[in-house]
């Protein structure tokens, strides 16, 4: 079985239905961190529409929070979502804005960590790049 995530007749991912709901679950449980809508509509019928409107509003928003972390675990359980996430958008056409490490400025007092490691403009700079890699090799594996 599998289950659609489409824009309109386009279909942006087919996946099994086991990474789908545990990608809608991550969906709401970032929809919540962020105060955004996801654009990504409840899965009825092994469908799932996506708004590509609503979609980049969240993206923007999970890119900006996503690159101003500091505490590593944070980063690393949030990374394959969003890179997942940004394979929805390119399919969809969406263009991204990349914040500026200026814009998504480090908030060191929001996750403390213990140990505290000292995170840099040159760190968030190769998360964004990270994240770019990342998106490229899902994209494979994100069967249409």
């Amino acid at each position: 079985m599998s289950q659609y995530f489409d824009l309109g007749e386009q279909t942006l991912w087919n996946p099994s239905n086991d990474a789908a709901g545990l990608f809608l679950r991550q969906v709401s449980v970032f929809e919540e961190e962020l105060g955004v809508p996801s654009g990504i509509g409840p899965m009825r019928d092994d469908e799932c529409q996506i708004d590509p409107v609503a979609l980049k509003t969240f993206i923007d928003a999970l890119l900006v929070q996503h690159l101003s972390r500091s505490h590593a675990v944070v980063i690393a359980l949030s990374e394959g979502f969003v890179a997942s996430t940004l394979v929805l958008a390119e399919r969809a056409g969406i263009p991204l804005t990349w914040p500026g490490v200026a814009a998504a400025a480090l908030d060191q007092n929001r996750d403390i960590q213990v140990p505290q490691a000292s995170v840099t403009t040159t760190t968030a700079c190769s998360r964004v790049d990270r994240l770019r890699d990342a998106s490229r090799t899902l994209s494979v594996f994100m069967a249409r």
